[in-house]
């Protein structure tokens, strides 16, 4: 089976806040904003839960360094409450810009199993809302999003960024088809309510929690429901024969990424396209950054 490197190291470390060097100014103004006095209070109430990504580097006396690639108003927090230390994931490379392109805001998975450890911990769940700016009942949910879901489906939508209201509709389903269900909603990249209804209204009833068919969507004949069922059915097929060779396919574009890579880092050549070529070297670099991100991905 091919190897594909990993973005990330496998377990996280605890480093000291003065070994960790921002990238960025976090502005006056930025302290200013409701968003850094939600993570103000949730650090000093429930502390990091949600690692920092940082990148090693030695320092010119020889002390370890470390980039941070995410999570400046994290650390800035950490720093006004008097903390001298945090736990970090550390990346293989100092991509930072794609990083925080993917890793925008925490997911609902990844937001599930914060709350999780926050209440083993022994935080109560009336701190952990006001730490998270939000109000106990949500936290309450969050809390138990997952029960009765697959954890398969846990697995595939940890780094997605769905919607909690697809949890309930997916625990109608049994096992195997909120599995089929969510690899189809990952094939189509849709994790809408609107999305998920229509995976429910096309399950069959013995794949149902609840044998009885669940009501009919609003101007969706009995006849549409069936053409629903076979071609989600023939979807299901698709994905896992593209599901089979995607190993050979991201090897392939890996490869290729390198030799491109390799040759705009040679200025004559890197140059020559920009001048005469501008759009396709464009397109090039992008291609670049998109196929290196997605490998990461993969192997997260």
């Amino acid at each position: 089976m091919t190897s594909i490197h990993l973005g990330f190291e496998t377990t996280t470390v605890t480093l000291p806040l003065e070994w960790i060097l921002p990238t960025r100014i976090v502005a006056k103004t930025v302290l200013k904003t409701s968003k850094y006095r939600s993570i103000l209070a949730s650090v000093r109430k429930v502390g990091v839960i949600e690692p920092l990504a940082v990148f090693p580097e030695k320092g010119s006396d020889g002390s370890p360094h470390y980039i941070l690639l995410d999570g400046h108003l994290r650390l800035h927090a950490l720093k006004e409450i008097g903390a001298t230390s945090t736990i970090c994931l550390v990346s293989t490379d100092d991509e930072g810009f794609t990083y925080n392109r993917r890793v925008a805001r925490m997911t609902a998975v990844q937001e599930h199993r914060m709350i999780l450890r926050a209440i083993q911990r022994g935080v109560p769940a009336e701190e952990i809302a006001e730490g998270m700016a939000m109000d106990v009942k949500r936290i309450q949910e969050r809390q138990h999003m997952l029960d009765r879901i697959a954890p398969e489906v846990a697995e595939m939508l940890k780094d997605c960024m769905v919607t909690p209201a697809i949890f309930p509709l997916l625990r109608k389903m049994k096992p195997m088809r909120q599995i089929e269900a969510t690899e189809m909603m990952i094939l189509a990249n849709r994790f809408t309510v609107s999305y998920a209804k229509v995976l429910l209204a096309a399950t069959r009833p013995e794949y149902l929690v609840d044998s009885d068919k669940p009501k009919k969507l609003e101007g969706v004949s009995a006849e549409d429901i069936a053409r629903m069922e076979r071609e989600m059915e023939r979807l299901s097929r698709d994905y896992r024969a593209v599901e089979g060779s995607l190993g050979d396919t991201m090897l392939a574009l890996v490869v290729t990424r390198g030799y491109v890579s390799k040759l705009f880092r040679n200025e004559a050549i890197s140059d020559f396209l920009d001048r005469h070529h501008p759009e396709l070297a464009f397109e090039m670099r992008s291609i670049i950054e998109a196929v290196g991100g997605d490998a990461r991905m993969l192997d997260r």
